[in-house]
């Protein structure tokens, strides 16, 4: 099985044991706490557990495990976030969360997905996208619920507005499937947050960068990147701008 197919086929299972947590926990009656705890442990023991059966020699870096040194000086690394969106994972009916799967070799994600299982979406390096970028009158800003004033100058730079929901993948895949035109995180992101996200966009043509518009770079000592601006190639002049204020 080739990188990008386990990718897809990875992030697509995680995301089937999540809603069998769901299905569980709701008829349980378990409290919020033990939805995001059971879902946090069960997806990441499937993803490693699957990695350690199908690519023994590879590391892997993940949100839920412990850091292992020894990834830095390994060639190929899986970076993973078993569930992304863990607060909205426990809301009923939301659909703001995600599972991100990506391979990183030398600093670049070769191989990503990202699984959204409440819609049954799923987007990857191995996967085309047509990209149904709607007719609207104003380009669309999307950010998290919690920062607004970087997004707002953006909106403003290319005559748009701004909408916020929960979970990287899920804003960044907006912009994979060109329901909106740019997602903009401003602040410091883990690489599990960012990583499969960014590598998914860069296969689909869009521009991605820091928000200081530096190249991204993964598997470093201290996994975490300057924010984090996915764009259509045309705003990201304008984008990139507006954040040099």
């Amino acid at each position: 099985m080739e990188d990008h197919e386990l990718a897809g086929l990875l992030a697509q299972e995680a995301g089937d044991v999540l809603l069998a947590v769901l299905d569980e926990g709701l008829a349980a009656g378990w409290t919020p706490w033990q939805l995001q705890d059971q879902g946090d442990r069960r997806a990441h023991e499937h993803l490693v557990t699957r990695l350690a059966d199908l690519r023994p020699a590879d590391a892997v870096l993940s949100e839920e495990g412990s850091d292992d040194p020894a990834r830095l000086t390994t060639d190929r690394v899986w970076i993973i976030d078993p569930l992304d969106g863990t607060r909205d994972f426990c809301r009923p009916g939301s659909v703001e969360w995600a599972v991100h799967v990506a391979l990183v070799e030398d600093g670049v994600p070769t191989a990503a997905a990202v699984s959204l299982p409440p819609s049954g979406g799923l987007y990857g390096t191995g996967i085309s996208v047509v990209k149904q970028v709607a007719e609207r009158d104003q380009p669309i800003v999307i950010t998290s619920r919690s920062q607004w004033g970087e997004a707002e100058e953006v909106a403003s730079a290319i005559g748009g507005v701004v909408r916020s929901c929960g979970s990287a993948g899920v804003k960044a895949m907006a912009v994979v499937s060109g329901s909106v035109d740019v997602y903009v995180h401003p602040s410091g992101l883990y690489e599990w947050d960012a990583c499969a996200p960014a590598g998914v966009a860069m296969a689909a043509g869009l521009d991605v960068s820091g928000i200081d518009g530096s190249e991204l770079a993964f598997n470093k000592p201290r996994p975490v990147v300057p924010g984090l601006v996915i764009s259509r190639p045309e705003y990201t002049d304008r984008v990139l701008g507006a954040l040099r204020w």
